[in-house]
C-alpha cells in the first residue's frame, strides 16, 4: 500500500472537487516581500490615521494566516514592543525638549538641569507643549508600524525555509542572518514554555523574585537549540570549501567588490542630478552584472540538496504584488496631495484620511485571503508497524534536520 505523506507544509494549492483551496504554508520570501514593501510604505507617511490602518491591516493578515506552529504565536509580544516605543519617543522628547512656542498649547513644565557650555543646544527640562508630545507620538507609532512589519513576517513566515533559495556563495551569510531573525520566535516560545512550567508547577513568585526561575531555563534552552542547530549544520555539510581553487575565491572576492562599487556608484548617480550620466543606470547595470556573476562562480564551490522545496505559485505572486503596489502608490504620489500623507500640527486639528493611500494599504491587507489557507496541525496516528517505522525513518530524519535549518 503506497503511504501518502501527510505535511502539507509545501504542497500544491489547487483547489478540491468542491473548488476549495487546500492549505499549504506560503513561500516565505513572499511573506517577507509584503512585509517589507508595507514597512517602505509606512516610512512615507506620518499621518496617524494611516498608520493605525496599517497596524489594523497587520492583525488581520496575522489572524488569518499564521499557523499553529509556537514560534508563530508572538505578534502581540511585537505590539508590546511597539507600546514601549511609543512610550520611550514620548518620555525623550518631553525631558529632551527644544522649547516651545507662542502658538503651542502649554500642558506641564519639567524642573530644568543646568548643562555646561559644551552641551549647548540640549535642553533638559522646561515647559512641554501638547504639539511635541502629539509630534513624538506620530513618530513612535511610525517606527511601532515598521516593528510590526517586521514582527508580521517573522509571525507569518519560518525565516529557516527562507535559506534554501539563498545562493550558493551566500550561504555563510544566510545562515547568520537566519540565526539572528529567528531569536525573537525562539525567545518567544521558551519563555511561553518556561512558564507554562511554572504554573504546572504551582510556581506562585511573580514580577522581579520570578525572574531568576525564568531567564535561567530560557538561557538554558537558548544553548541547548543552539548547540543543536549547529551539530544539523555540520551533518548537512556547512563550512566545507568545496573544490575551488585559491584563484578562483579571489577572482570571486574581486568581481563580488567591484560590482558592490558598481551599484554604490549607480545609486549615488541616480540620487545626484549633477552626477555625470555614466555614474547612474550604466554603473548600476555593469555592478549589477559583476555581481551575478560573482555569485554564480562563487556558487560553484558549495554543493548543496533540498528537500521539498517550496513551490512559487500565484498564491506567492498576488500577496508579494499587493504589498509592492501598496509601496508604489504612496510614493508616486498620484491621485492625492502628497501633504496629506504628513499632516501639520499647526493649527492643530485631526487629520484628515487621503483615500487613495487609505485604498493602497487596505489593497496589502487583501494578502488575507489571497494566501491559501494555513497547513492545519498533523493529527495523531496510531503507533506503526515495525517495517513501516523502518521505511519512514529516514524520511523523518531528513524532515526534523530540514526543520532544525
Amino acid at each position: 500500500m503506497a503511504e501518502t505523506d501527510t505535511d502539507t507544509g509545501s504542497g500544491p494549492s489547487a483547489p478540491d472537487r468542491r473548488g476549495r483551496r487546500l492549505p499549504r504554508l506560503l513561500h516565505p520570501v513572499a511573506w517577507w516581500i509584503w512585509a517589507l514593501a508595507l514597512a517602505t510604505a509606512v516610512s512615507r507617511t506620518n499621518n496617524p490615521l494611516l498608520l493605525l490602518l496599517v497596524l489594523a491591516v497587520l492583525g488581520y493578515v496575522v489572524t488569518v494566516r499564521r499557523t499553529e506552529a509556537p514560534w508563530a504565536r508572538g505578534f502581540h509580544y511585537y505590539l508590546y514592543l511597539a507600546l514601549i516605543v511609543i512610550a520611550v519617543r514620548v518620555v525623550f522628547r518631553a525631558v529632551f525638549g527644544t522649547g516651545i512656542t507662542p502658538d503651542d498649547h502649554f500642558l506641564f513644565s519639567l524642573p530644568t538641569v543646568p548643562t555646561p557650555d559644551w552641551y549647548a543646544g540640549i535642553r533638559i527640562g522646561g515647559p512641554v507643549s501638547l504639539e511635541a508630545l502629539l509630534s513624538a507620538a506620530t513618530e513612535g507609532l511610525r517606527l511601532a508600524c515598521m516593528l510590526c512589519c517586521i514582527g508580521a513576517a517573522n509571525t507569518l513566515a519560518n525565516p529557516k525555509r527562507a535559506l534554501r533559495i539563498l545562493p550558493g556563495a551566500l550561504y555563510e551569510l544566510g545562515v547568520a542572518v537566519t540565526v539572528s531573525i529567528s531569536v525573537a520566535p525562539q525567545l518567544v516560545q521558551s519563555v511561553r514554555r518556561v512558564h507554562r512550567a511554572r504554573r504546572l508547577r504551582a510556581g506562585r513568585a511573580k514580577g522581579l523574585r520570578a525572574l531568576r526561575g525564568i531567564v535561567v531555563p530560557v538561557l538554558e534552552d537558548a544553548l541547548e537549540r543552539s548547540l543543536r542547530l549547529a551539530a544539523a549544520m555540520d551533518s548537512r555539510g556547512y563550512g566545507r570549501a568545496g573544490s575551488a581553487t585559491r584563484a578562483s575565491r579571489r577572482v570571486t572576492g574581486v568581481l563580488m567588490l567591484l560590482g558592490m562599487c558598481g551599484l554604490c556608484a549607480g545609486a549615488y548617480g541616480l540620487l545626484d542630478a549633477t552626477a555625470p550620466r555614466l555614474l547612474g543606470l550604466p554603473a548600476m547595470a555593469v555592478g549589477a552584472v559583476l555581481c551575478v556573476a560573482g555569485l554564480r562562480l562563487g556558487g560553484r564551490r558549495v554543493t548543496r540538496t533540498v528537500y521539498r522545496p517550496d513551490p512559487w505559485r500565484l498564491p506567492e505572486w498576488a500577496v508579494a504584488g499587493c504589498g509592492v503596489l501598496s509601496a508604489v502608490l504612496l510614493f508616486s504620489g498620484a491621485g492625492f496631495d502628497p501633504a496629506e500623507l504628513n499632516p501639520s500640527l499647526y493649527p492643530l486639528g485631526w487629520p484628515s484620511l487621503p483615500l487613495v493611500p487609505a485604498a493602497a494599504v487596505l489593497l496589502a491587507g487583501a494578502a488575507g485571503f489571497l494566501a491559501p489557507p494555513p497547513a492545519p496541525p498533523a493529527p495523531a496516528a496510531e503507533s506503526p508497524s515495525p517495517a513501516r517505522r523502518a521505511g519512514t525513518a529516514p524520511r523523518a530524519a531528513a524532515r526534523r534536520t530540514e526543520d532544525a535549518l
